[in-house]
């Protein structure tokens, strides 16, 4: 007799001890959920994009796993709260890789401005220069229209970092000085030749 209550009470301690694993993790949940929405806050989608997926295809695997674990008669949470915890912990990073990876890129943008401007002044510079013929008069005007797109797209790259959208700044700084960097060519060529005769 006593055999079967103990054996009943052990019975009882083993179930309550499964339930106590088998809660879904919601507050490990809500924490991690938390944590990657901080860090797409700090536009780590734009600044740290690996990191940032990486985080999302985590997540997604460990609320697959959570599923598969809820749909069994004995649960067990264990592993997939660690991993909750630890998925949060490198929320946290990616948020502050991005507020680095941000910094440097605004940094570079400061240095391809200077380097635009420098082309757009030498550019005009080389217009003086370039020969004035009947066929070089419509070229540089065709050429001053483009420096006037160029110089827009400059001005737009400066309200871009101005609102703190420093990648797209970027983009646009970089292709402005692809084009003025062709013009400089051909403006340098056209000059070279007048001299060669």
């Amino acid at each position: 007799m006593k055999r079967k209550i103990l054996f009943g009470f052990a019975s009882l301690m083993m179930l309550a001890l499964l339930a106590g694993c088998g809660k879904v993790p919601q507050e490990q949940i809500d924490s991690a959920n938390l944590a990657i929405e901080s860090a797409k806050a700090a536009e780590a989608d734009v600044y740290a994009p690996t990191e940032y997926a990486a985080l999302q295809n985590d997540m997604n695997a460990i609320m697959t796993s959570i599923e598969a674990e809820n749909s069994k008669t004995f649960k067990n949470f264990k592993e997939q709260t660690t991993q909750l915890t630890n998925l949060t912990v490198t929320a946290d990073q990616v948020k502050a890789n991005a507020a680095v990876a941000k910094e440097q890129v605004g940094v570079e943008v400061q240095e391809l401005f200077t380097v635009i401007n420098n082309l757009i002044a030498e550019n005009k510079d080389l217009m003086t220069k370039a020969p004035k013929g009947k066929e070089g008069a419509a070229v540089l005007e065709e050429i001053r229209n483009e420096m006037v797109v160029i110089e827009g797209a400059v001005a737009e790259a400066n309200t871009l970092y101005a609102e703190g959208k420093y990648m797209a700044a970027r983009d646009k700084v970089n292709a402005a000085i692809e084009n003025v960097t062709a013009i400089n060519a051909e403006l340098n060529d056209a000059i070279a030749k007048v001299k060669r005769k």
